[in-house]
């Protein structure tokens, strides 16, 4: 039996077009060797995600019990365990817990993570949760995650003992889960220094744990933190208490602008240069995943002229930067940085915002507003022209590229739409120009 609840839809939910709920279901039916892949197991157990309903609970519950030691069968378990948390299909927790005992870390980690969606009460269960806390080959973060979620206050001594673990993620959410589970914020603060540590995953993670205990004090050390502006903008929406204008010490609109704009200055980097590097390995700097590295980078190039640099820019962008997201989104800041491009140049570069502009890749949101306020400041008049369109709700879903437009109307002074927006963030920006 499954609740009634329905998974949120993900952008990336629905990436097996082809496939159907019949054909999903009969992959999980046929034996390894009658696959055209070893990988049809797990497409077809991530896929039901999309197919909520009896079928689909049979299916991924027949497909956790079964216990099987194939590779393939392995990975799909770990994935049918996430799709039916998901799914909030209560009826799965015993078949779910039973999985605690495995010998597979990693379907061990899903369990717990899917126990905690599904708010699983079993205290057995939870008694479980907590011995695994003593096993260092256990993910032990997301087992201290789900406890504290589920607040089991009976795991507070197992969680306490870590709270100086040599792993920065576990200690970081053992922090958090303590002001969770005790309502002491103590340790809390000791999160600020996780922020700014050498591994990105880490600062990542530390930002996590600050959401997770709302410790809204250190909201304005997150977004100086060098990651990905998505997960700032996440602590953001976390924290920031709801209809406020004003939170520790900051003003919504400026912290906004700030997010969107993305200066590298306006953050605390973790990476030095012991000498200049050249342009092409800066360049290079924009395809790593350290997101820090990035913003220095970026920071460097803004110093270098936009001629010299535009032969290697276009030719990077042509070959990978246009289909690498991480890329994609600094190209398109130090496209913004900098002026005084080549006439040819500056064509080629406003072609390629107003597609960033309008792109639907899911990985390519961030670079939608980032394109909107670099056509702002390079090519003023295409801007004018399309910003009421990108303003408007019922054309431009995406709240961030609406707040983007906002920005832009008040560079350029165009008058911004009278119709409230309906997500406040936006609509605060707009009043800020009415006024």
């Amino acid at each position: 039996m499954t609740s009634a609840w329905v998974a949120p839809v993900s952008r990336f939910d629905n990436i097996h077009l082809g496939l159907s709920h019949e054909e999903a279901l009969r992959i999980l039916t046929l034996p390894e060797d009658q696959l055209e892949s070893a990988s049809d197991y797990y497409m077809a157990a991530s896929h039901l995600i999309n197919f909520p309903g009896e079928a689909t609970t049979n299916a991924l519950i027949a497909l956790v019990a079964e216990g099987s030691e194939q590779q393939a069968k392995k990975l799909a378990r770990r994935k049918a365990v996430e799709v039916l948390g998901r799914l909030q299909v209560e009826a799965s927790i015993p078949v779910i817990g039973a999985c605690l005992d495995s010998d597979d870390p990693y379907l061990v980690e899903n369990c717990a993570w899917a126990l905690e969606q599904l708010n699983c009460q079993d205290q057995q269960l939870h008694r479980q949760l907590i011995k695994l806390l003593a096993d260092a080959g256990q993910n032990r973060r997301v087992l201290v995650q789900s406890l504290a979620a589920l607040q089991v206050k009976e795991s507070l001594p197992a969680i306490e003992s870590l709270v100086d673990d040599e792993v920065p993620g576990v200690r970081g959410a053992a922090r958090a889960a303590v002001a969770r589970l005790s309502g002491c914020f103590d340790q809390v603060e000791a999160l600020e220094d996780l922020l700014t540590l050498p591994n990105q995953m880490d600062r990542q993670s530390a930002i996590q744990d600050v959401i997770d205990c709302g410790a809204g004090t250190l909201l304005p050390s997150v977004l100086k933190a060098p990651v990905s502006p998505v997960f700032r903008m996440r602590a953001l929406k976390s924290l920031w208490p709801e209809g406020s204008r004003q939170f520790q010490q900051l003003e919504l609109t400026e912290v906004l602008d700030r997010l969107l704009l993305d200066n590298p200055d306006d953050l605390v980097l973790v990476h030095r240069y012991d000498a200049p590097p050249a342009d092409a390995f800066l360049i290079q700097e924009f395809f790593g995943t350290d997101f820090s590295r990035c913003y220095l980078g970026l920071q460097t190039l803004r110093t270098r002229p936009a001629l010299l640099l535009w032969p290697h820019l276009k030719q990077r962008w042509e070959e990978e930067a246009h289909n690498d997201y991480g890329a994609h989104y600094f190209f398109i800041r130090l496209f913004a940085a900098l002026q005084n491009w080549p006439p040819d140049a500056l064509a080629q570069i406003e072609s390629w915002l107003l597609d960033a502009v309008e792109t639907k890749r899911p990985q390519f949101m961030k670079s939608k507003p980032a394109a909107l306020l670099a056509l702002a400041a390079l090519a003023p008049d295409r801007c004018r022209a399309g910003v009421s369109n990108w303003s408007d709700p019922n054309q431009m879903g995406f709240w961030e590229c609406r707040y983007a437009a906002a920005m832009a109307m008040e560079m350029l002074a165009v008058q911004p739409p009278a119709d409230p927006d309906p997500h406040p963030f936006v609509e605060a920006r707009l009043a800020k120009i009415r006024s």
